[in-house]
């Protein structure tokens, strides 16, 4: 989306929501160090959907980490509303969506959602209108009263996405979260969570290593290449906020994969 577009949606383009420069980090392991990420300069804006793409083990979930102050880093800075990763944290600036939808067995959907609500103090009014306001936004009203084991796979993963946007934060980070799902749950997931961005507008973050997936949802695309993890291309996207999904048959979208794939290519993914 270029920066009309985002305007006529309502989003200030200058309004930088996450920033990092000249980003490093180094884990140190009993084997000697690894380098996971270097020198990752980045800016996503407000309103953004951003998606990482890159081989494994390039840094792609570690950046995302980063941002979410689940790892730190050794070298350079990052910014997340204008503070700190774990300043951000603290003021409930993002939620989390892992690969596995990571929901409690022995508690109800609607008590999975509610679970950080209940951390943070919220009354039992505010839980439950907050829930009811989720679970209408992921399509899965009425399922508050199901446990996780009678939910489909897919189901289950947009009952995580509610749990993650319960306390409404404005940043949504999202780490590969339909990787095990099958292709057709995961058009079905695509084409919600894009009307779940457009009714919310939150910014979002997400990893994939589908380049389709990539294509289809952003509004920029960063390809990494091998570790240590670097920035080797960042695609802004010109197709149009409103995506049906054979939007991929398009010679518009096809030329984007194009050069992601060029991108994936030249930064050494496929060695």
């Amino acid at each position: 989306m270029n920066g009309l577009a985002f305007r006529q949606a309502g989003f200030d383009v200058n309004d930088i929501v996450i920033q990092a420069k000249n980003l490093d980090l180094t884990f140190e392991t009993n084997d000697g160090p690894i380098h996971a990420l270097k020198g990752v300069d980045l800016e996503i804006n407000k309103g953004d959907f951003v998606s990482f793409i890159g081989p494994s083990g390039c840094g792609k979930t570690t950046f995302l980490r980063v941002i979410a102050a689940l790892e730190h880093p050794t070298g350079g800075e990052i910014t997340v509303n204008g503070m700190s990763p774990d300043e951000a944290r603290q003021n409930r600036a993002y939620g989390y969506v892992f690969q596995a939808a990571g929901l409690y067995p022995w508690r109800t959907i609607g008590g999975n959602i509610k679970l950080p609500l209940e951390i943070m103090g919220y009354s039992k009014a505010e839980q439950k209108a907050k829930v009811e306001k989720v679970l209408d936004l992921v399509d899965l009203a009425g399922f508050d009263k199901k446990f996780p084991w009678q939910l489909s796979g897919g189901m289950q993963q947009r009952a995580s996405i509610a749990r993650a946007l319960a306390f409404d934060a404005d940043i949504l980070l999202m780490d590969e979260p339909f990787g095990a799902l099958d292709e057709i749950v995961r058009d079905h997931l695509n084409e919600q969570l894009l009307k779940l961005w457009a009714r919310t507008e939150k910014t979002i973050g997400f990893v994939t290593h589908s380049i389709p997936e990539a294509v289809y949802l952003s509004t920029k695309i960063v390809v990494m290449s091998p570790r240590p993890g670097q920035i080797y291309d960042v695609i802004e996207s010109t197709l149009p906020k409103d995506r049906p999904l054979d939007i991929r048959d398009t010679q518009e979208f096809l030329d984007i994969a194009h050069r992601v794939r060029e991108g994936l290519r030249a930064g050494h993914a496929y060695d």
